[in-house]
């Protein structure tokens, strides 16, 4: 067998992974431009940023990674699971051990949005499988910590605090 056959589907989670990664950072990167009044330079990331996650689809994509909405829903609730059952878990104890309380902080509350993550997904799933649709509402996302409430923002995150002003609607 050719061996481009045999690292082609490890060399598109590698690069799928490496362009997300980008988009992110960059997205951070512009944040802090504009912060330091450079607006050009924070479109020029948001550009670049915008740019990665259209690599990072197209990556996905040849790898099969995008079924039906069923499927989707499902391999979105396994992920979420894995999250805060086992990586997160395992991550949190090695912070804590090495004294990084701000990694075990961003751990901990990562941890918790992902039960939340799960919760939203098993019930989208039940809702698909029954052939319905899910009701049209408004998702807060908290900007502190991640927490996603479905139809509106709470007073105070739940998990890390922030008021109602750091939630953006989705």
């Amino acid at each position: 067998m050719d061996d481009t056959q045999q690292t082609t589907p490890q060399n598109l989670e590698s690069a799928f992974a490496g362009e997300c990664q980008a988009n992110h950072k960059y997205l951070a990167f512009a944040d802090k431009a504009e912060k330091e009044g450079h607006r050009q330079v924070a479109r020029m990331f948001r550009a670049a940023a915008e740019s990665e996650a259209v690599h990072a689809r197209n990556h996905l994509r040849a790898m099969g990674g995008v079924g039906s909405t069923k499927e989707n829903l499902e391999a979105a609730v396994s992920g979420e699971s894995y999250e805060f059952t086992k990586m997160y878990p395992e991550f949190i104890l090695e912070a804590k051990a090495e004294n990084n309380s701000q990694a075990e902080t961003s751990f901990f509350n990562a941890s918790e949005v992902e039960k939340i993550h799960h919760g939203l997904f098993q019930k989208a799933l039940k809702v698909v499988e029954a052939g319905e649709k899910l009701a049209d509402e408004g998702y807060f996302i908290c900007l502190g910590c991640g927490n996603t409430m479905a139809r509106d923002a709470p007073s105070r995150c739940s998990i890390c605090g922030a008021f109602r002003a750091k939630f953006k609607r989705v």
